[in-house]
């Protein structure tokens, strides 16, 4: 009968060792051959009578090898289920077991050894109740709101449509495309259209921009086109993070697929109707108020997103928690479907081991304060995204639409999109959570004192 004994050979670092003799997998070494003789098709013998001998002697090694290694596997997932064990993934041979030769003409008694990492247990001391960390508070200023005034005075204008480029009241649709430092496009770069006023852009690039036609384009990095204020807003309608001093740095082909001239909208009750339908808005005053209500609604969500990110890198860099290096390290190259170089797991290492720090600390969180997503919230986020998808196009449905419920029911049976909007609900859920098990100090801060703070960002090493 096989035995099986596990020791530890250092920090969260464990192996396992089978004795295998052979009587363990000899039964169902000769049980599979005889299998593979009732369902093999050999030319000259009907399906079924192949003799034994004959499939042994063809294939018999490649069953052999077959057999031990599912034995051995299967006296090693008992003991993992047996034991109850908390690993990081699935365990990988040890490097002695390189030298294991199998023959089924000389069946003997084999010693497999497995390695495997085991979860450490841990304390988070971020989470003490002693901890204090700032909400910046953007101030909303009369200038941030006479900007997006005028910039709906512009959406809500009368467009003309000019042949090319004149000033700086003119508007460019247009197509960025990412490229790279020799203006070549990145293949899966980003690619998104957008409509910008050309005033929007640095002064040097609105001079290259006079007298220019439908289908020119010109190149530059974001950082050198947008003053500081307007280049959160361009990082963040490209799906970049506006905290990222890198995503600045990206440069892009802007090619003009159309030139218009708009006629600024008086700000009445007809241009109040039209940017905001159905809410009613008679006065000047009421306007400014809503607007400037909505303007403060999108900036506390960055600044959220930036608490966030700053809990985020916290918890990961102050949380000691102790990871066997040097087995991930080999899992990393050994333990995947291909084979990766110490090189290649060197330069990896970092940013996984970053992740895998933060899949402890998360889990734990979860489990700890038992943290759950319903079927409900799974079909209501299911049915939010898939309207703004709609409303991103301009073909909002209605919510009663005949077609919306089976086509939700589609995505939801689709795994990957189930598990995608699973994470993203659970990892909303953990930062509330957070939120409630620190003390928050709100501090009101201007918009570019805002976009001057560090940003928390960084990697083991």
């Amino acid at each position: 009968m096989a035995t099986v004994t596990q020791e530890n050979i250092g920090i969260q670092h464990e192996k396992i060792t089978i004795h295998l003799p052979k009587e363990d997998y000899l039964p169902s070494f000769e049980k599979a051959l005889k299998q593979y003789s009732k369902n093999a098709s050999i030319p000259g013998f009907r399906k079924g009578m192949v003799p034994v001998g004959m499939i042994k002697k063809q294939y018999g090694q490649s069953v052999f090898n077959d057999e031990v290694l599912r034995t051995a596997g299967t006296k090693l997932e008992e003991h993992l289920i047996s034991t109850k064990a908390e690993i990081f993934a699935r365990p990988i041979p040890s490097a002695s077991q390189e030298n294991i030769k199998f023959d089924m003409n000389n069946p003997q008694d084999f010693t497999f050894e497995f390695e495997i990492g085991t979860r450490p247990d841990f304390t988070i001391p971020l989470l003490s109740g002693k901890e204090t960390m700032p909400f910046h508070k953007i101030i909303v200023t009369d200038e941030m709101l006479q900007e997006e005034i005028e910039k709906l005075q512009y959406k809500a204008g009368n467009m003309t449509d000019p042949e090319e480029v004149t000033g700086e009241d003119n508007v460019l649709n247009v197509v960025f495309q990412e490229i790279d430092e020799n203006g070549n496009e990145i293949e899966h770069g980003i690619k998104k259209d957008n409509s910008l006023l050309v005033k929007y852009f640095a002064p040097s690039i609105q001079k290259s921009l006079t007298g220019k036609k439908m289908n020119d384009s010109i190149e530059f990095s974001l950082n050198d086109t947008f003053d500081e204020k307007l280049l959160p807003a361009i990082l963040k309608d490209l799906d970049l993070d506006p905290m990222d001093e890198a995503a600045k740095m990206k440069r892009f082909k802007m090619t003009i697929t159309k030139v218009g001239l708009v006629e600024k909208a008086v700000l009445n009750q007809e241009m109040f109707e039209k940017i905001y339908p159905g809410r009613n808005i008679e006065t000047e005053d009421q306007f400014k108020a809503e607007l400037k209500s909505e303007i403060q609604q999108y900036w506390n969500i960055q600044s959220r997103n930036r608490l966030h990110n700053e809990l985020f890198e916290r918890l990961v860099h102050e949380t000691p928690i102790n990871i066997p290096v040097e087995f991930l390290k080999r899992w990393m190259s050994v333990g995947g479907e291909t084979y990766k170089s110490p090189e290649t797991v060197d330069k990896e290492f970092g940013g996984f081991e970053h992740q895998l720090r933060w899949q402890l600390i998360s889990d734990k969180l979860i489990d700890e304060n038992k943290l759950q997503v319903t079927n409900t919230e799974l079909e209501d986020a299911a049915k939010a995204q898939i309207m703004s998808y709609f409303g991103q196009m301009g073909s909002m449905p209605t919510m009663d639409a005949e077609w919306v419920d089976p086509f939700i029911k589609k995505q939801l049976a689709d795994k990957k999109f189930t598990d995608e909007l699973h994470n993203k609900i659970i990892t909303d859920k953990l930062f509330v959570q957070l939120e409630n098990m620190i003390n928050i100090q709100e501090q009101e801060v201007g918009l570019e004192e805002f976009s001057k703070l560090p940003t928390a960002h960084h990697h083991h090493h």
